[in-house]
């Protein structure tokens, strides 16, 4: 006999705890704030992926009022006919958010309070709001307040099946828009890991997922896999020692970085020539490097410059299960196939 799964549990390999569901409500498609509440939610440092236009089935947003439907005490009996005329066949927006362990808490606080008169200066309900609960009671319907986000980890697994359907296959994520960050043992050793990855959150990049990694040998061969093909391009150094001794056993720190299609290059940019005594001031490497080529070329090492960023998508999904291994694909934002009644059928 088939066992039920766990309340909420309605897909695998996702962390929910940095997991939230963005529902853009139908007032909010009506009055053409979709974006604008997409934008304020990114602009507060939260990823937003997977963006859908979609139907609200009748079913679904049954399963979203689940609590006010269940508690027959608190709610007017007529509840199902509210829910089903603010809902049923009418356009919604869905969307993932993708942040850190806090993120649920900082999304609540973020939209406000239930009722948009309630709500503060600041959060989206209380700028963009335009209704009343008490306006709701009198016309006998819903209050009109533009969008919901998961209230925690289970509730976001149970909103994910809801409105993004739970048999669904995850892709992984468009590397276009997520960048592995490697801060070197250099980096480590002078104490300067904050402060390279608030460089790169400072240009509007959500930076996640920090962990330290004691390097396998393996990893140092995979992520310099083109110094080592192009051996003979360095006939003073032997490279694999190169590698061995710089990264094999020693800690590093590696993060994501999520933002918009282009990132590689900003971050590039960002980071500054391989030699920092060739970094302009302004990147990284210009203004926190301090060793040279030409040292690294006397002593036959390589050169100690901080901190990698992925080149291009290919090279971010390199580094990826470089770094953080492909069993953990979870980490990244997943690209979804639109849901069964999309908002143009």
């Amino acid at each position: 006999m088939s066992r039920k799964p766990p309340s909420g549990a309605v897909v695998a390999g996702i962390d929910f705890a940095r997991w939230a569901v963005i529902l853009c409500k139908p007032d909010a498609a009506e009055r053409g704030l979709v974006d604008a509440v997409l934008e304020r939610i990114e602009g507060s440092g939260i990823s937003v992926s997977a963006r859908t236009e979609l139907i609200a089935e009748p079913w679904q947003a049954h399963v979203a009022y689940r609590d006010m439907l269940a508690d027959p005490g608190r709610f007017p009996p007529n509840l199902p006919s509210y829910i089903d005329t603010a809902y049923a066949g009418r356009k919604v927006t869905v969307a993932l958010a993708h942040g850190d362990t806090d993120i649920h808490a900082r999304l609540r606080r973020l939209i406000g309070h239930t009722d948009p008169v309630t709500a503060v200066p600041g959060t989206i309900r209380g700028d963009l709001g335009n209704d009343s609960i008490t306006a709701a009671r009198e016309g006998r319907r819903l209050v009109r307040n533009l969008v919901h986000t998961s209230d925690d980890a289970e509730a976001a697994r149970r909103d994910f099946g809801t409105w993004f359907g739970a048999g669904r296959a995850l892709k992984i994520s468009d590397f276009s828009r997520c960048s592995v960050i490697l801060c070197k043992p250099d980096a480590v050793e002078r104490d300067l890991v904050d402060a390279v990855l608030e460089r790169i959150a400072a240009e509007g990049a959500t930076v996640t997922n920090r962990c330290d990694v004691v390097v396998q040998p393996w990893q140092a061969h995979v992520h310099y896999w083109d110094l080592l093909v192009d051996a003979d391009w360095f006939p003073d150094r032997d490279i694999p020692a190169c590698l061995d001794e710089a990264y094999a056993g020693r800690q590093v720190a590696v993060a994501l970085a999520h933002g918009e299609a282009g990132m590689h290059a900003r971050l590039r940019d960002l980071l500054g020539h391989f030699d920092p005594t060739h970094a302009a001031p302004g990147t990284i490497r210009g203004d926190l490097g301090k060793d040279s080529l030409s040292a690294a070329l006397a002593e036959k090492r390589l050169v100690r410059n901080l901190v990698h960023t992925s080149d291009d998508p290919d090279a971010a999904r390199r580094d990826f299960g470089t770094w953080f291994g492909a069993s953990r694909r979870a980490l990244l934002a997943p690209t979804l196939p639109a849901q069964n009644t999309p908002a143009d059928a």
